[in-house]
């Protein structure tokens, strides 16, 4: 299944991802519910780019599904095996998260 978009809702999915996951992360502490919610958004967006549902994303999966993660491939393939997951992509998240809290 392939997720089609118009360009301005594109834009708009990047930075909402970015900000679910973010959030997710540093709500947890706080707000347990909202980090389930923010997991589960996630966990959402990835089954639905994942088109072969082998719960991998390879760099096309990502690049239809989950631009913000196509961008940042090579940062969150650390192990450099080509696919992602969903395991992958929240330590990347949590990790920016985490620079971002120790920068403000």
């Amino acid at each position: 299944m392939q997720v089609c978009l118009v360009p301005w809702a594109r834009r708009g999915l990047v930075p909402l991802l970015a900000a679910l996951v973010s959030a997710g992360a540093l709500a947890q502490a706080s707000e347990p519910g909202r980090g389930r919610e923010m997991a589960a958004e996630l966990k959402k967006r990835f089954s639905a780019a994942d088109a072969n549902h082998d719960g991998l994303l390879t760099r096309d999966e990502a690049k239809n599904g989950m631009p913000f993660v196509y961008r940042n491939f090579d940062a969150i393939d650390t192990a450099r095996t080509g696919q992602l997951s969903m395991a992958e992509i929240a330590a990347f998240f949590r990790a920016r998260a985490a620079e971002k809290k120790a920068g403000s």
